[in-house]
């Protein structure tokens, strides 16, 4: 997709690019890895030279950090509702936590995008940012815990105030074993010719799975 502009005059065009750019770089993502995301194809698709690309986003990460709050509000969201039609809250306690175990491993493993993103974060998204830009996404970011730590308890109140550690543990789960679960073809190659290196290979729903529930049955009080 290869968008086209006249030149923005007033706000409302000014913005009306700036989603244009936003809604091009998650159509990328939707063909191809975090890394491979570059701002010279981003350019292109957009149909602007790259510096009229960077008067709205500053650098290629500072547009996916944007895409990033934009998928996990829309997860949470759409959370919300899973949770509310896959827990009975008079379960005992274990049973619960199974549940949103399960529920969680299963959403976020629909979200290939969004795990990709939680797993570049650290390492990438948050580097070549200015100050503001970081600290505006951290922001957003404080809001968006607050948000999925009251889902949390609200379904598993015995979390208490374990449920936004739990919250970031999720993300950074999903983020890190994501990895793991894409391998890139050189590695899928890899396995088919030497199966048994594909015990590396990991199911992202399953393995996520058995993470959470461990991680939840861990930290949740006894008896």
């Amino acid at each position: 997709m290869i968008v086209t502009f006249q030149r923005a005059r007033t706000q409302e065009q000014r913005e009306i690019r700036r989603r244009a750019i936003l809604d091009v770089a998650a159509a990328m993502l939707d063909e191809m890895p975090v890394a491979a995301v570059t701002l010279n194809e981003l350019s292109r698709r957009v149909g602007l030279a790259k510096p009229n690309v960077l008067r709205y986003f500053e650098s290629r990460e500072a547009v996916l950090l944007e895409l990033l709050d934009r998928y996990l509000q829309e997860w949470l969201t759409e959370l919300a509702g899973e949770l509310a039609a896959g827990i009975d809250e008079d379960l005992p306690m274990a049973e619960r936590a199974t549940a949103v175990a399960e529920i969680l491993s299963r959403s976020l493993s629909g979200r290939v995008v969004l795990c990709d993103l939680f797993g570049a974060q650290g390492s990438v998204l948050e580097h070549n940012v200015s100050v503001e830009v970081v600290a505006r996404y951290k922001r957003a970011s404080l809001d968006r815990l607050t948000t999925m730590t009251t889902l949390l308890q609200k379904y598993l109140p015995e979390l208490d105030e374990n449920a936004t550690l739990f919250s970031l543990q999720t993300m950074v789960m999903a983020g890190a074993l994501s990895a793991y679960s894409t391998p890139p073809p050189s590695l899928q190659a890899a396995y088919q010719a030497e199966p048994d290196l594909a015990r590396f290979h990991l199911e992202l729903k399953d393995y996520l799975n058995q993470a959470l529930t461990a991680t939840l049955l861990g930290v949740l009080p006894r008896g």
